[in-house]
């Protein structure tokens, strides 16, 4: 419906999801000074479909906010050589249904072989301890390493956060999207192997009314199309388990970079106040203002999805 697709203001701009990869990165002429970002005059917000975001505001009206701020789930263990794994001879991988779709999903992105092809995101550390130092210690919940697993974030204690952020590699298969996912620590302490790949199914049947999850990871906003609803990715996902908007990135990232974006991004929300899709703009633009950082590449990845409001 027209009305719901108008911001409320005058600088909001709802862009379809058929240009998706390009939506942060937009530009407009400015002048005789060549082309700006569209960002530096409007925010930018992807809508999966205008019918989720029309139902989803009928459903959660009357819904309490939940009582603590913020659950961060992020730098998981991938592989046996990593240096938190104690030293133990290689387990062989649990024949489960979640590590054959995990093989599967990363054949088909031509990754290789599961597990032995995602690199430890360094600066997902980095990322996560700065967004915990913005909230008190009872309001978080910090799963790291080991317990960023997929037990943690499918417990259903995680339904008492505002916010869910996810740091960690994410999956998005264009030609079997249910074999799409997150990618959680595949390893315990003592090398034995874990199922550690969060389904796009797994993500359905979750129970997670937050007000925001962030996907902080690649690739995360990305779907299959479906004519006249959108993209079926992670996003409608998370909606569908309960949130009312998420946060995703729309290419592959680099990971120093979206640290950087994402440290910002809290700040700006967590301590000045802004709301999710201010915050992330105010962000984004401090990195294009930035002598390191300026490129689009580094900064135009994430969009708000969903409930601008």
């Amino acid at each position: 419906p027209a009305p719901l697709l108008r911001g409320e203001g005058s600088n909001s701009n709802i862009v379809p999801p058929f240009p998706s990869r390009e939506a942060g990165a937009l530009v407009r002429r400015q002048g005789g000074l060549g082309y700006t970002p569209l960002l530096v005059q409007n925010e930018i917000i992807t809508l999966p479909s205008a019918s989720t975001v029309a139902i989803q505001r009928r459903q959660l009206q009357n819904r309490a906010t939940a009582a603590k701020s913020i659950a961060v789930v992020a730098d998981p263990v991938f592989a046996l050589n990593d240096s938190r794994v104690a030293g133990t001879p290689p387990q062989p991988t649990p024949d489960t249904l979640n590590n054959y779709a995990l093989t599967r999903a990363s054949r088909n992105l031509g990754l290789g072989e599961g597990g032995k092809v995602f690199d430890r995101l360094q600066y997902t550390r980095t990322e996560a301890e700065k967004i915990l130092a913005l909230v008190p210690e009872k309001q978080r919940l910090q799963a790291l390493d080991f317990n960023a697993s997929r037990a943690t974030a499918t417990d259903p204690n995680l339904a008492q956060y505002q916010i869910i952020h996810l740091a960690t590699h994410g999956l998005l298969d264009p030609i079997n999207p249910e074999l799409s996912g997150i990618v959680l620590s595949l390893y315990d302490q003592k090398g034995k192997t874990q199922d550690g790949f969060l389904r796009l199914h797994d993500i359905f049947n979750l129970n997670l009314p937050a007000e925001l999850v962030v996907l902080s990871a690649c690739e995360t906003g990305l779907g299959k199309d479906v004519k006249g609803e959108g993209l079926v990715g992670l996003t409608r996902g998370f909606m569908y388990a309960g949130s009312r908007r998420v946060v995703v990135s729309l290419w592959s990232v680099n990971d120093v970079a979206t640290s950087e974006v994402m440290a910002k991004f809290y700040q700006k929300m967590l301590k000045e106040g802004q709301n999710p899709v201010s915050a992330l703009r105010a962000a984004q633009l401090e990195m294009w203002k930035s002598q390191n950082w300026q490129s689009p590449y580094y900064w135009a990845a994430f969009t708000v999805q969903g409930d601008w409001r």
